[in-house]
């Protein structure tokens, strides 16, 4: 989880870079606080939209994310015929 702290030093460690550099622990220290921090944004974000339904007009609902494995349960089956 990325904390208010974290996102501090993500910055702070930026502007050290952009004004003297960064020594070795600090560009790995860099890297690995960026990365934490895109994977919880990605997770965050998959979160959300995994969640959205949809109302159709006659009111029946459909769910995002079931929708999306079906289409993708879907694409595979075609590909797996065209491989054969």
């Amino acid at each position: 989880m990325v904390t208010e702290k974290t996102l501090e030093r993500i910055n702070d460690l930026y502007h050290k870079s952009k004004a003297e550099g960064l020594t070795e622990a600090e560009l790995a220290e860099q890297k690995q606080l960026r990365a934490d921090y895109v994977k919880a944004f990605r997770e965050n974000l998959r979160g959300q939209l995994e969640s959205i339904k949809i109302q159709n007009p006659d009111g029946s609902m459909i769910d995002i994310k079931e929708r999306h494995e079906e289409k993708m349960k879907k694409l595979a089956e075609e590909q797996a015929q065209k491989g054969n």
